[in-house]
């Protein structure tokens, strides 16, 4: 236990991006209140089995994928959403697992990815200025001065949607809708007649002929629980720090502290700093989390937060998210990457390619093009092996839906394209279509460099 912590004693650090502006503080604190009676929305053993995965991740032996939307909102909310974010997960782990020859652990930013950090907290429209969208769990996407006050009920609605979400999720996790045998049934709509459909399916029969042999030898989904269900695990951005307080319950087998709001939490680019309320909360917390490492990351810095969050050097315990843009990554990865091989904690290494690369089109719609996304994971994949380290992962914002907010991929979305179906809340995120063009693509890339490292071997 860190001297000195508990649940609450971020309050006594900076907090940064934390709203201050609610208008009635006695209400927050009722939610608050109510909050920490509810029940948890996921379990300590569920968190420590997530923290033995990535541990096999930080070893080499496993891959993270981890994706979900942006920000999630309660207007988009249903089940065929869920459902498709889950699928398209489902297929790319499929695609990563078969060319990788390792498992994939499969992690969603999902059941409570609501509120969002902004570079102002202030927008101008028309030369009227409001408070900007903080999330749907802070303040409503409307652009009237009653829907941008801050609205503690949010965070309850926030919560009863998580738990439905997770309801639905460990449905299709272990209710037989994830046995590889349904592989074929997968096939989104949209995906069937695009270029990454065919492949797709080329691949969904290879593995359809491995389990009819499978199951000549009498190995099926009824015998196997592995066939025919999945690990499926939750995530989100650790903002909200009075949210994830009234989350935070002693684990009654180990007496250790969880945030049972989420299997996995990270900390963010503009929230790391490592005096604030952010880093110090996480060290009390016993999940597997994360932080996000941008270009102004430094070698040094980053040592120091690995001994603060990790100083028992748990494998799986901390995963380092690079988010640098396709332009800075050759730069300021590898000595990063060098850092952390050097200092000797084992951590997982993944690729956030998404935050990096927003560009405005000329239209004025936020995107992000599909071709700067993949250079930066490519580079990602190369620079690791440059420095002897595991490309361990992948966070990725997209959805199963056929949405028009990255430009780019097999269809070639343009600018033009983008108004057609741009739905986010918040930043573009890639369709189902591009999100599995990319893991065919990664694939690729890391059986070419597994093959001309066993050769070389």
């Amino acid at each position: 236990m860190v001297k000195n912590w508990s649940p609450q004693s971020w309050r006594s650090h900076p907090a940064l991006h934390i709203p201050d502006d609610y208008p009635d503080q006695a209400a927050l604190s009722a939610v608050e209140a109510e909050l920490s009676t509810l029940p948890p929305l996921v379990f300590a053993g569920e968190a420590r089995r997530l923290t033995s995965h990535l541990g096999k991740v930080a070893a080499g032996e496993a891959f993270l994928l981890q994706g979900g939307d942006c920000a999630e909102s309660f207007k988009e909310f249903s089940a065929d959403n869920i459902r498709d974010t889950f699928r398209l997960i489902l297929q790319m782990a499929v695609v990563l697992t078969f060319a990788g020859g390792k498992p994939v652990v499969k992690l969603g930013r999902i059941a409570g990815q609501f509120g969002k950090p902004r570079s102002s907290s202030i927008e101008t429209i028309g030369g009227v200025t409001l408070p900007s969208y903080r999330g749907d769990n802070i303040n409503g996407m409307e652009f009237t001065p009653e829907a941008r006050l801050p609205d503690p009920q949010r965070l309850l609605k926030a919560y009863h949607q998580s738990s439905a979400t997770l309801n639905l999720l460990r449905a299709f996790a272990t209710g037989g809708y994830a046995d590889l045998y349904n592989i074929h049934k997968w096939t989104l709509g949209f995906v069937s007649g695009s270029p990454q459909g065919e492949r797709y399916r080329e691949l969904a029969d290879k593995i359809s002929e491995t389990l009819s042999f499978m199951s000549a030898i009498g190995i099926t989904s009824e015998k196997a629980q592995e066939i025919r269900q999945v690990d499926f695990f939750t995530s989100h951005e650790a903002l909200l720090l009075n949210y994830e307080q009234a989350m935070t319950r002693v684990d009654s087998t180990s007496g250790d502290w969880y945030d049972t709001s989420a299997h996995m939490l990270w900390i963010g680019e503009r929230t790391r700093q490592l005096d604030g309320a952010h880093v110090h909360y996480m060290k009390g917390i016993k999940n597997p989390i994360g932080v996000k490492c941008g270009p102004t990351m430094e070698p040094d810095d980053l040592k120091r937060l690995i001994d603060a969050l990790n100083p028992e050097a748990i494998p799986g315990r901390l995963t380092l998210i690079g988010r640098f843009g396709s332009d800075k990554v050759g730069d300021r990865l590898p000595r990063l990457m060098a850092a952390t091989k050097a200092h000797g904690v084992p951590v997982v290494w993944s690729i956030d390619p998404m935050h990096g690369n927003v560009v405005k089109a000329n239209n004025g719609y936020k995107t992000r093009p599909f071709d700067r996304i993949l250079s930066e994971v490519r580079s990602f994949i190369d620079v690791a092996a440059a420095e002897g380290v595991h490309p361990g992962g992948l966070h990725l914002e997209m959805t199963g839906q056929n949405v028009t907010e990255c430009t780019g991929g097999a269809f070639a979305l343009s600018e033009e394209d983008l108004g057609d179906r741009y739905h986010t809340h918040c930043d573009p995120r890639l369709n189902a279509d591009q999100a599995l063009e990319l893991s065919f693509l990664v694939a690729e890339r890391m059986h070419s460099l597994k093959q001309k490292a066993s050769k070389a071997a």
